[in-house]
């Protein structure tokens, strides 16, 4: 999975894992916060501490890659795919002058 703006919510470490921007978690977690009702208000930080906790440990499994890697990954793919077009091409020529 990549992320589409990798300075967002996800930002790429200086040894290639993942970090998560503590600030759009803590704006993520406040938000969920806002809409638990009236009646809990009065944990609210409570539950903004557990959406946060949440958060960031469900944000941490999931197999996210910097936008820098993935863009690297995908020009590989491109270059593999136009070699074997062309290693493609040059067999059926083979073949073709074999018969």
């Amino acid at each position: 999975m990549c992320v589409k703006d990798p300075g967002a919510t996800v930002r790429a470490a200086h040894d290639g894992e993942v970090m998560l921007d503590p600030k759009m978690l803590d704006d993520l977690a406040q938000r969920l916060a806002r809409t638990v009702p009236a009646s809990v208000l009065s944990l609210k930080t409570d539950i903004e501490e557990n959406f946060r906790s949440v958060l960031q440990s469900g944000l941490a499994r999931l197999d996210l890659v910097p936008r820098q890697e993935f863009d690297v990954q995908v020009a590989v793919l491109k270059r593999t795919r136009e070699m074997l077009e062309s290693l493609e091409a040059r067999l059926s020529t083979f073949e073709a002058m074999k018969k």
